[in-house]
């Protein structure tokens, strides 16, 4: 929680005025049963009408005076909740930009959606709510304690007698809770990575009539997040009856010994009067406490997953690395690497001239993506280097290394924006450039058919597209801008032989300077490309042209006839 707390420096001062603003009030509120007992003792019994119409007024001005202030201070809580939300969500945001990909996998991005909703959601009603009750309940319990003392010491005995087991029942609640929530928002999590799982995969389950199955999935993910509820919320539930009965187990016994004490004279109707307001001011004063440490308890539950995200040390930092000549633009030399225990790339090396195109093929789960994710440094290499002009890309700024890029990957976005915007992404290129890429990609015959060509909107995940057309748009934006390195992983699936024969010609002819990669699963794709890289279960088998491979790599050669001979 203290990570939390230091976004709330920035707004001491405004929180300072706002507290001020709010004690004045509050002080307000607990003036108005000392009035009314002055007035019922000691004015009434003058019988002078003028004296009762001050008095009155008196209490119309501190009453008035009560919800103005409050009005004020409330208003001022909820702009510090709301700034320091802002913040908090801005850094969070920031980080998560920032994490690797194995940071990514641990988190995993159902999670990191909640922390960035629901937990800075429950920090921000935090704020507001100890801004707000967080000040005016222990001032009227305090307050009230000191005037009830003034006007009947003996009843406010028996006030006080009851407040230890209070303490007892708040502590104990407070203690219990906070690990409960922490659970309820990690089976939150889970609910939310099937309900994620479920909308992206909706066509899918349509289509194979999968929905019975996913609906009893979604409703154990769902009745997990109930029973955790339940456990949280029957625990603190049981904070507000067990206190009402402690307190008017109090009410009861200062009704008994004030009656008791005004019919043998030791007491004045009035003193009981306001003794019992202060005694309902401040029971609901202990119930907003009650509200306060529920709110606590969730809030610092999100406290902690926040800041697990927040103190994550960056696992992928710049290292000083010798550089060396070489021929290559880009080289793997001796790369293995594992996402966990079982090694998916192991011994790879091979070198790019500038200028040059690679093919890497091989069958699904050989690790054909993962060298590209270790060439962009999400993930650093388990052994050997990669480099980059001789130099290794663990020396090179990651932003710096990402910015020689243009990638369109296999599993690729599309955003709720125009068709200029995501080709752009904020990078500066201009819509000539991004027009020019657009007909490099053959994506020009589609775009041209919209009366609002570049400007055409895009619904989310770009569903108004097909599916060729969304990975034209994906080729366009690893194209635009002219990059250093063209990647393409996987991204003309969808295209028809005529459409992919095009573009590569398109990238041969305008992109001669750029090195480029693409990562196919059709030799058709690939056999044109200067070298051919070969992989099976993350081992490299072959490398070399086309008619070298045809001739030497017996994995290539089954790979040609399964598409080409026995068609």
């Amino acid at each position: 929680m203290k990570r939390v707390f230091a976004y709330l420096k920035p707004f001491y001062f405004k929180m300072a005025v706002g507290l001020l603003i709010k004690v004045l009030g509050t002080f307000m509120d607990l003036g108005l049963p000392w009035v009314l007992a002055f007035i019922i003792d000691d004015i009434i019994p003058l019988n002078e009408l003028n004296m009762i119409l001050l008095w009155g007024l008196v209490m119309i001005a501190l009453s008035v005076g009560a919800r103005t202030f409050n009005v004020i201070a409330n208003r001022m809580a909820a702009k510090v909740a709301r700034d320091t939300t802002e913040a908090l969500r801005h850094d969070l945001f920031e980080k998560i930009l920032s994490l690797s990909g194995r940071q990514l996998n641990y988190f995993t991005i159902p999670s990191l959606e909640a922390r960035m909703t629901t937990d800075t959601y429950n920090i921000h009603h935090m704020i507001g709510m100890m801004q707000r009750i967080g000040v005016r309940a222990p001032i009227i319990l305090i307050g009230g304690i000191i005037i009830t003392s003034t006007l009947e010491p003996v009843l406010t005995l028996i006030l006080v007698a009851v407040f230890p087991f209070l303490s007892l029942i708040v502590f104990f609640v407070s203690k219990k809770g906070i690990p409960l929530y922490t659970k309820l928002q990690e089976t939150t999590d889970k609910m939310t990575r099937v309900v994620r799982e479920n909308i992206t995969g909706v066509r899918v389950i349509k289509a194979l009539s999968k929905g019975k199955y996913e609906k009893n999935r979604f409703y154990a993910a769902n009745q997990d997040v109930v029973d955790k509820e339940i456990e949280a919320g029957t625990l603190m539930a049981l904070t507000h009856p067990t206190m009402n009965l402690l307190l008017n187990i109090g009410l009861t016994l200062v009704v008994v010994v004030g009656a008791y004490r005004v019919n043998s004279g030791a007491s004045e109707p009035g003193k009981i009067v306001a003794f019992l307001s202060y005694f309902m001011i401040m029971l609901h004063a202990v119930m907003a406490i009650t509200r306060i440490f529920i709110i606590l308890s969730r809030a610092t539950a999100s406290a902690i997953r926040i800041e697990e995200v927040l103190d994550t040390e960056e696992d992928l930092h710049e290292m000083e690395l010798p550089s060396t000549d070489s021929e290559y633009h880009i080289e793997f030399d001796d790369v293995s690497f594992s996402y966990a225990k079982e090694p998916c790339i192991t011994n790879v090396s091979f070198g790019i001239r500038k200028g040059e195109s690679l093919g890497i093929i091989g069958s699904t789960g050989s690790g054909k993506t993962t060298l590209i994710h270790l060439l962009m440094r999400f993930y650093d290499v388990g052994s050997g280097s990669i480099r980059i002009n001789g130099t290794d890309i663990r020396s090179i700024d990651k932003q710096t290394l990402r910015m020689k890029f243009g990638v369109a990957f296999q599993n690729d976005v599309l955003f709720a924006d125009s068709i200029y915007e995501n080709i752009n992404l904020g990078r500066g290129i201009t819509k000539e450039q991004a027009m020019d890429a657009v007909r490099d990609a053959q994506a020009a015959s589609f775009i041209d058919e919209y009366e609002q060509k570049l400007d055409f909107k895009l619904s989310i995940k770009g569903s108004n597209l097909s599916g060729g057309q969304k990975q034209r748009l994906f080729i366009s934006r690893a194209l635009a801008g002219n990059p250093e390195i063209i990647i393409l992983d996987d991204s003309s699936s969808a295209l028809d032989y005529k459409t992919d024969s095009m573009l590569r010609k398109a990238i041969r002819e305008k992109h001669k300077d750029t090195t480029s990669i693409i990562i196919a699963q059709r030799i058709s794709s690939v056999m044109k490309l200067d070298n051919i890289l070969v992989l099976e279960d993350g081992r490299m088998v072959g490398y070399g042209s086309h008619e070298k491979l045809m001739e030497s790599c017996d994995v290539y050669q089954e790979i040609y006839q399964s598409q080409f001979e026995l068609q």
